[in-house]
């Protein structure tokens, strides 16, 4: 039971501080509003780091449904707990999102846009075009979960916890190289929640969830790229 509670405490952390950085710097009467995209990109990394260290012994700290199947698809974690991993990881998102939600409730009154207010929520394409927007999340996971796994030939980089600290270093590598695509959500977990909870909640002129972007490229592209990024690592003869 300890690891199921762990990936779904652990995810609503993550989307408690990554989805509240994106309230913080976006929505009207925020204090820290236009601080701008490296703030966010820093605090998504960081958003990563302080659950992963604090469950990583618990669970494994995957967070995220992409790095579950990649892991289980070549042989490092078991098919059987796949899904109550995946189920954890997206109600821990969705409930994180609520939480951030009600702090910032003031704040998404009083902001107009709703894409604005999606975007706290959920990712979304600088240029809609959705197989590149697919091919965009899905190198943005490969890279990921390659990295990831490829942390593992660093000697005794679990031991003193440094397998974490490069881990944010991934995360924020990819956004600030790729983020101005599609957002990275490089986790279906991560906008999947979140979206739901928009969809749910009575949010003051909160518009379209933007269905049709959210079921396909955040889900397709981070599965593929992690399943591609682990059966590489698995080929290499290291």
């Amino acid at each position: 039971m300890l690891p199921y509670i762990a990936e779904f405490v652990g995810t609503a952390i993550l989307i408690i501080l990554g989805d509240g950085v994106v309230a913080n710097v976006t929505l009207s009467k925020s204090g820290m509003k236009g601080a701008g995209s490296i703030q966010i990109t820093f605090a998504w990394g960081l958003a990563v780091l302080i659950p992963a260290f604090i469950f990583g012994a618990a669970s494994g700290a995957h967070f995220n449904p992409a790095l579950t199947i990649a892991l289980a698809a070549i042989g490092k974690f078991s098919w059987a707990m796949v899904p109550g991993y995946i189920i954890a990881q997206i109600l821990g998102a969705f409930c994180g999102a609520c939480i951030v939600y009600l702090l910032f409730k003031d704040q998404f009154d009083a902001t107009e846009e709703a894409g604005t207010k999606l975007g706290v929520f959920s990712t979304g394409p600088a240029v809609r075009d959705i197989p590149r927007n697919i091919l965009s999340e899905a190198v943005g996971t490969f890279v990921l979960v390659f990295a990831i796994l490829g942390i593992g030939n660093v000697t005794g980089a679990g031991s003193i916890g440094l397998n974490y600290l490069l881990v944010f270093g991934i995360i924020v590598a990819v956004g600030m190289s790729l983020g101005g695509l599609t957002g990275y959500a490089i986790n279906p977990a991560r906008d999947l929640g979140p979206r739901l909870a928009h969809a749910i909640l009575p949010i003051k002129g909160k518009g379209d969830s933007n269905w049709s972007y959210g079921l396909v490229v955040p889900i397709i592209g981070p599965i593929l790229g992690g399943l591609v990024g682990a059966l590489l690592y698995k080929v290499i003869p290291w």
